[in-house]
């Protein structure tokens, strides 16, 4: 019986059932607590995510995994506390959603270090908590392509995979070659990594996602409900019927099996205004519904939400990484 890591302890894979694989309780950027503009008392926020998220258990969902990383509002306590009252399993993780957004402490750090990091927090406890993380984050720092820190990041999170059978979640598809090849120097198989956002409106390229998906990644349609008809639409938003499109093209091509959804939305953003009306539930609200005028049916469903999710968080045998003593997998 395989496990998977959530706030409140190890559950067994199949407890997970309908699970969105990238979301937020709340994001925002270093800082994002001095916020004067878009701040909202504690009990506002906490009333409002708490509404989500048993909107999200009346849809049927089970699980969600929150892709907040280190220093963008990730709160293991509060999460403990929201999962107790919505019997939601909340996964968290460890890691950052990329360089640029990483607190200064962090710029200068070794692989060898961030490795530790990663690893402690997924074997030991996040933040003096014992809960684990679940999955390991990564990213691309603005511009489109991995920076000198984001590269550590990178090989860190390979070898803390390797190390602790955990998942790794990127941010962003772009720049996938250069990851690639991380994760191969590393030894780490890309079956262990969900690359986010290949629906992502500025970042489209079938032709990167299709390569992901022949060599056993995973592909992350998970900024459903960033509509651009939608009232204040970020820049990453596109037109609704162009993303459930692509999505059919890419599953028509056979890759149901390496695909999952989402909607990268925000229980309570932090620091910024968020998308009005943009929740988790927009997957059971709009997109399903959309699928289904499509022609899709019920099974597709299943293992969007269910049978791939599984197999993406449930824990592996750890195995050592190349160049590393048996002594320093010794976390």
């Amino acid at each position: 019986m395989g496990k998977v890591n959530t706030v409140l302890g190890p559950i067994p894979t199949e407890d997970l059932g309908i699970t969105a694989m990238h979301e937020h309780i709340g994001f925002g950027l270093p800082g994002c607590d001095l916020d004067t503009q878009w701040w909202k008392k504690p009990e506002e926020a906490f009333e409002v995510t708490l509404q989500k998220l048993r909107r999200f258990r009346e849809h049927g969902g089970k699980t969600f995994v929150d892709c907040t990383g280190i220093g963008n509002g990730r709160d293991i306590e509060y999460f403990q506390v929201l999962s107790r009252r919505t019997g939601v399993n909340i996964v968290a993780v460890t890691g950052f959603v990329a360089a640029d957004s990483a607190l200064p402490y962090f710029r200068k750090q070794s692989v060898e270090y961030l490795t530790d990091l990663f690893v402690r927090e997924i074997t030991v406890g996040i933040d003096g908590t014992d809960a684990k993380a679940g999955a390991i984050k990564v990213g691309v720092s603005r511009g489109g392509k991995l920076n000198e820190l984001d590269k550590r990041i990178y090989q860190a999170a390979a070898r803390a995979a390797l190390i602790t059978g955990a998942p790794i979640i990127t941010h962003l598809c772009v720049d996938a070659q250069t990851s690639i090849d991380i994760f191969n120097e590393e030894g780490l198989p890309l079956n262990r990594v969900l690359f986010g956002h290949a629906d992502d409106g500025g970042y489209l390229d079938e032709t990167r996602d299709n390569l992901i998906a022949k060599l056993g990644g995973w592909v992350g349609f998970d900024t459903i409900g960033y509509d651009s008809e939608v009232e204040g639409a970020p820049y990453w938003s596109r037109p609704r019927q162009d993303r459930v499109e692509h999505f059919l093209r890419f599953i028509e091509k056979g890759y149901l099996d390496r695909a999952v959804i989402s909607a990268d939305a925000n229980c309570c953003a932090l620091g910024w205004p968020g998308l009005k009306g943009h929740s988790v539930n927009y997957l059971f609200e709009e997109f399903l519904p959309d699928l289904t005028k499509a022609g899709v049916g019920e099974e597709v469903f299943e293992q969007l939400l269910v049978h791939t999710p599984a197999k993406i968080l449930t824990m592996q045998e750890p195995v050592k990484p190349k160049g590393l003593s048996l002594k320093q997998l010794q976390i």
